[in-house]
């Protein structure tokens, strides 16, 4: 029987003079991921966005708790997207989207 998958979830907050989409910052966080540590590395993050305000540009990411290191060095490594300078801050990590909530204000 499978072990009781554990889990972190991530608030980011997207630093840029343009609205960022979902899709944009998406997309960016799978490419830098990919380029980082291939798709094996990918395979085993469980990489999942949870929810995304355009207009806050902030939002929290799920992902595996043996793979949080990794997430927040591809997260670290996005300069642009589009075209666009960028740059993406981890605001807090935790187990919970409760406590992420009320440790981050989001």
């Amino acid at each position: 029987m499978p072990r009781h998958v554990r889990r972190r979830y991530l608030a980011l907050r997207v630093l840029s003079e343009q609205s960022i989409s979902k899709r944009d910052v998406m997309d960016a966080v799978w490419n830098a991921f990919l380029q980082l540590f291939g798709e094996h590395g990918a395979s085993q993050t469980n990489l999942t966005f949870i929810e995304y305000n355009s207009e806050k540009s902030c939002g929290i990411v799920r992902c595996s708790h043996k793979t949080v290191e990794m997430v927040r060095a591809s997260i670290a490594s996005i300069t642009e997207i589009n075209g666009k300078p960028v740059a993406i801050d981890i605001l807090g990590v935790s187990g919970t989207l409760k406590a992420l909530r009320e440790k981050v204000l989001l």
